[in-house]
């Protein structure tokens, strides 16, 4: 049986304390068990996106991994009183589940982005990774009037890990609904991660990374991102010390 990991809550969204490894591992053990799974990769919009919006929220909360991927929940989770050691990327958990396939064979299937952008990644990642196993590419739209489609040409491909980039919420909400039909032992929202893969967008470079800046160079590079940016670096925040003010106040 595998143990449960170390958890801390924030406004009331669950996050698993691992590690990459831990992680990359977790999942090996879930393509070994063959049972459907949804790993959800947690930031700070998902924390804020889950306070208004209540299916998110459940889909959040009965996702079989909560990664955190944000560097903003260790500081809150430190402000909180709790403990948070790691940070999971979306963006290196694609690249390290291309590397578990070019070791293991398991079918990767890229679903999501712009037209074209699956297809530059998956590129990207053969290589990088000589060996993955890109399964399929499509584009795709996360409508539930395409779902029939979009599950049949997963199902087609035998895909084993599924990797979903429809932005949140939508991404998330997308395998909820389809993971039961699908059955996929491993299903991931990602995010932004194939425009990042395939080069459509530059990373932050790693300092900025390791400095938590990387939304600065996300703000300077993509200026109309702002209201995303906005809700991650001050919402967010103040949010969560508002809530520990307010758990303060109630204690005292």
């Amino acid at each position: 049986m595998t143990h449960a990991p170390p958890q801390v809550t924030i406004l009331g969204v669950r996050i698993d304390d691992v590690s990459m490894d831990e992680t990359v591992a977790r999942i090996r053990r879930m393509l070994a068990d063959g049972r459907p799974h949804h790993i959800v990769t947690v930031n700070p919009e998902f924390v804020m996106t889950a306070q208004r919006n209540a299916l998110f929220r459940t889909t959040l909360r009965r996702a079989d991994l909560a990664v955190p991927d944000g560097v903003g929940l260790k500081l809150a989770a430190r402000w909180t009183g709790q403990r948070l050691a790691n940070r999971v990327p979306g963006v290196e958990l694609c690249e390290r589940l291309a590397q578990l396939s070019a070791e293991t064979g398991a079918r990767i299937f890229l679903l999501g982005a712009a037209p074209g952008v699956a297809e530059a990644a998956a590129a990207a990642l053969r290589r990088r990774y000589p060996g993955v196993v890109i399964a399929g590419c499509y584009a795709g739209s996360p409508h539930p009037r395409d779902e029939a489609d979009v599950r049949q040409r997963i199902m087609a491909a035998r895909t084993e890990i599924l990797l979903v980039a429809y932005g949140s919420p939508a991404q998330d909400l997308w395998i909820a609904r389809n993971q039961p039909r699908l059955a996929i032992p491993v299903a991931i929202g990602v995010g932004g991660s194939f425009d990042y893969l395939s080069g459509a967008v530059p990373r932050a470079p790693r300092l900025m990374r390791q400095l938590g800046l990387e939304w600065l160079y996300r703000l300077v590079r993509q200026p109309w991102r702002w209201r995303r940016i906005w809700t991650a670096v001050v919402r967010f925040p103040v949010a969560v010390l508002l809530h520990r003010q307010r758990r303060t106040t109630s204690n005292e």
